[in-house]
């Protein structure tokens, strides 16, 4: 086989195998983590055969998805940072990517838990990757003078997942709006 041909079979594999992840993350969003695979797959447009090729268990699966998301995460931070009109409307609009985030992970921790060790290398993770890219885009709001100093990437972080923490049991809650206004309180005294 020719040299060209196995780049482009290898990169039509990393295409399926997104489109596959990108499929599932939205399933799980509406359906959970212990949708019907068979699911997934119309979603991604392939037979349930393209899925446990690719992902031989669920929890393959949940993971690929997970990790999957992170690196989406941690990939649009730079990128907003450079086309958004201001460092602060940046981190608001990485804020939503991230709570769209914690909503796919909704059910994942159960998943994760009967084997501690994995979910916490996979929370290290999450961590590594995504702390500093919320620290990056802190630190560009404070310096831009848009937002106050003083506040950890880690806290915010976890603020936002605290706030989504029950709008899946209560349709009155909307947790999204109380993040709009804990970024919108960054803009605080400084």
């Amino acid at each position: 086989m020719n040299d060209s041909v196995g780049r482009s079979r290898r990169a039509d594999a990393r295409r399926n195998e997104k489109s596959l992840l990108d499929a599932a993350a939205a399933v799980f969003v509406t359906s959970g983590v212990e949708a019907p695979v068979r699911d997934i797959a119309a979603k991604a447009g392939v037979g349930t055969g393209t899925i446990y090729r690719h992902f031989p268990t669920r929890a393959e699966l949940i993971i690929a998805v997970y990790r999957h998301q992170v690196e989406a995460c941690a990939e649009a931070g730079p990128t907003l940072l450079a086309t958004s009109a201001t460092p602060h409307a940046a981190l608001g609009q990485w804020i939503n990517l991230f709570v769209d985030f914690l909503v796919t992970k909704h059910g994942l921790a159960a998943v994760l838990r009967s084997d501690d060790a994995g979910f916490e290398a996979l929370h290290a993770y999450f961590l590594d990757r995504l702390v500093p890219v919320c620290g990056q885009l802190l630190a560009a709001a404070v310096d831009s003078g848009e937002i106050r100093s003083g506040l950890e990437p880690y806290a915010l972080m976890r603020g936002v997942g605290n706030l989504c923490i029950g709008a899946e049991s209560d349709p009155r809650y909307d947790a999204r709006r109380l993040v709009e206004l804990l970024v919108a309180g960054l803009r605080g005294s400084r």
